[in-house]
């Protein structure tokens, strides 16, 4: 099990039944004594950026759902820090954040892709202990992150694909059933 800190994955355990987090993929940005902030890295939602802010009209682009708090605030993450000024590496190659007036520039010059760049609406937030308490139960499987599985193009399988990587009895976790009463 990787140690909690900011830059690290937490993979949904196969039976989770929380519907906020069912085989969800989290990225940790920020891990301190009082608590913890990630974006759920795996589950695209409709509406495009432009639909949701103003300064973005026009702009084509996906957002995925960060998570259930907040979720009228969007967050970016990205790996393009030689053209977006002001972000904080989070870890090798992962920025959170930056000059958002220059990410919608960029988007509109189209020098961005999604593998540049995914934006969160809401994120998720743990109190100080209780994602330590919900690894403990079991809830979370812990991994290090890196940019291939954050800004990967195949989102369907991350959740699939960040389990098989660790190998042994967790590739195995692939093939279970969301409700094993209806296996």
């Amino acid at each position: 099990m990787t140690e909690l800190t900011a830059g690290i994955l937490l993979i949904s355990n196969p039976f989770l039944k929380d519907p906020n987090f069912i085989r969800s993929v989290i990225f940790i940005c920020e891990y301190q004594q009082n608590g913890a902030i990630g974006f759920v890295i795996n589950k695209l939602i409709e509406p495009e950026i432009g639909d949701l802010i103003e300064e973005a009209e026009g702009i084509h682009f996906p957002v995925y759902e960060g998570g259930p708090v907040q979720k009228e605030t969007l967050h970016f993450l990205h790996q393009r820090p030689d053209l977006i000024t002001g972000g904080t590496e989070v870890t090798k190659g992962i920025y959170w954040g930056g000059d958002f007036a220059e990410v919608l520039t960029l988007l509109r010059e189209k020098k961005l892709s999604q593998t540049d760049i995914r934006f969160y609406l809401g994120y998720s937030g743990w109190d100080e202990l209780q994602l330590e308490e919900e690894i403990k139960e079991k809830s979370w499987i812990t991994r290090d992150a890196n940019p291939q599985l954050v800004f990967t193009k195949d989102i369907p399988q991350l959740w699939k694909t960040a389990l098989q990587e660790l190998g042994g009895e967790y590739s195995q976790m692939v093939n279970y059933p969301i409700d094993p009463q209806l296996n």
